[in-house]
């Protein structure tokens, strides 16, 4: 079992996840190899909150090309949780 710090990385900030905020629902990167049980426990702990629902989500990383080469490269796939929190629960971190 991970380090609750070690399954949730960094929030995700974008308009789409901010836009979300009204709905209970926070948006963070977390460890690919975390599951949704994992995920729960960690950001209950983590915030002192209670999750009611927690969907994940796997990106791919775009490719990119090198201007020098005719090769291309890959940006890194990122694993995203949407979590769900109960009526009146909120996260500080994201208000400010």
């Amino acid at each position: 079992m991970r380090e609750a710090r070690s399954v949730v990385l960094k929030p995700v900030v974008s308009e789409k996840s901010y836009a979300r905020l009204d709905e209970g629902v926070y948006t963070f990167v977390v460890h690919p190899d975390a599951d949704k049980a994992e995920i729960r426990r960690a950001v209950e702990s983590i915030f002192n909150v209670s999750v009611v629902k927690v969907n994940t989500l796997n990106r791919m990383g775009k490719r990119k090309r090198n201007r020098r080469s005719p090769t291309f490269g890959h940006r890194p796939g990122t694993k995203r949780a949407m979590v769900t929190l109960a009526s009146g629960d909120r996260i500080e971190l994201f208000e400010s």
